[in-house]
């Protein structure tokens, strides 16, 4: 068995390897970044919902991390001492995020139909304009950008603090993370809700899901956690992340995937059958316009590979324990992610014979040059295991549960 590393050698940031990672990993954003760019300049108003598609991507795994780090601070456990670091840098972009949605304000009438100078002529709209409107839109997207941000940079400062700190047993500085993420917590699922409702289902403002939030945020923290597994299974040959990426804390994480699999699975299957049992002419077209026509190949995709595959690979322990095999089935997973949005975005503006487009996966990689960029600069400007947390001794010391 190797020696047990030092105070200091926890708190050190493998810089290189992270650049070399950082690297490698923006090779194909930039590559996505030009198709981008092209989309952007030759499809005109086409490019918009591709760029919605990419926003509600990166935005999921920018909020999805704040809430996962808060259910951590609240209950504890081994697993999280893997992947705080990882969650703080990913959710630090939500400033990014801020100034991505810009370009969605400046084309409000392209993507929402309630936007246009016509929305006066239709009675539903009318019926929701107290709700559906230019001014109280922006003002809600404000309210949620100054929580999550609120949330997250405290969150992150208090981290920040233990680092800079001799390791302390608990006490006051531990317990206030508890404390404010347990209202966070609240506030993430609040906002979530009406974030889902204003930016996606708005799109079509005759139709609508009371269970909207809950799928956004099952999907969130999919993809948070298949995230998480790669960013683990990239650093899990170096030091300090190597004591701590053990099977049995990765087996931690890809349960919690296996988990939220199975959870999105079932709060899509229960909108599904309660939308089709009620029968309401209001609900059923959502669901007519994916189950029928160019877009059905693409809802049984979805089915299996963001359900059925994932739920079968899962279930093997020994795979769940290998972060170099289970990372496989989380980047099966964060691409299915995209299908996924782009299966609830797409069908609202491409209605005549066509589904996915070349630009929903521009858009999403174009995206991810800054966004990645970001992360990865924000991973390295910290220790990439929170050596002075009051259990990570103990995390050390038993690498489990």
């Amino acid at each position: 068995m190797s020696e047990p590393l030092t105070d200091a050698a926890y708190l050190s940031t493998p810089v290189e390897e992270i650049g070399r990672l950082r690297g490698r990993w923006l090779l194909l954003p930039a590559l996505g970044l030009v198709g981008a760019l092209i989309g952007l300049f030759t499809a005109g108003d086409a490019f918009w919902p591709s760029y919605l598609i990419a926003y509600m991507f990166w935005t999921g795994l920018t909020i999805g991390p704040l809430a996962v780090m808060m259910v951590h601070h609240l209950s504890g456990g081994n697993w999280g001492m893997v992947g705080r670091r990882i969650w703080e840098a990913a959710a630090k972009n939500v400033l990014l995020m801020a100034v991505l949605f810009v370009p969605i304000v400046l084309k409000m009438p392209v993507l929402y139909p309630w936007a246009r100078p016509d929305a006066a002529s239709d009675p539903v709209i009318q019926m929701k304009v107290a709700y559906l409107n230019t001014s109280f839109f922006l003002i809600r997207a404000a309210i949620y950008f100054v929580i999550w941000a609120g949330l997250i940079f405290t969150l992150s400062r208090w981290s920040k603090e233990q680092d800079t700190e001799p390791a302390q047993p608990t006490g006051p500085k531990d317990r206030r993370s508890r404390v404010l993420s347990g209202p966070g917590l609240v506030l993430y699922v609040l906002t979530l809700t009406f974030m889902s409702v204003d930016w996606v289902m708005s799109t079509d403002p005759h139709w609508f899901s009371t269970i909207f939030g809950i799928i956004f945020l099952g999907g969130q923290g999919l993809s948070t956690l298949a995230f998480t597994i790669i960013v683990v299974a990239a650093l899990a040959r170096t030091k300090p992340m190597s004591e701590l990426a053990t099977a049995e804390n990765i087996h931690d994480l890809a349960k919690l995937m296996f988990a939220f699999t199975l959870l999105w699975a079932y709060f899509n299957v229960s909108q599904l059958i309660i939308v089709w049992s009620a029968n309401l002419p209001e609900e059923i077209p959502f669901y007519l316009e994916r189950l029928h026509g160019p877009w059905a190949p693409i809802s049984i995709g979805v089915l299996i590979g963001q359900f059925v595959l994932p739920f079968l690979m899962l279930l093997s322990r020994d795979l769940k324990r290998n972060p170099h095999q289970v990372r496989y089935v989380a980047f099966v997973i964060i691409f299915m992610r995209v299908i996924d949005l782009a299966w609830t975005i797409g069908p609202v503006f491409r209605h005549t014979g066509s589904s996915l487009s070349w630009m929903d996966f521009a858009a999403v990689l174009g995206m991810g040059a800054p966004w990645l960029f970001l992360f990865w600069r924000n991973l390295a400007a910290r220790p990439v295991v929170p050596a002075h947390d009051p259990y990570f001794k103990e995390a050390v010391a038993h690498g489990g549960h």
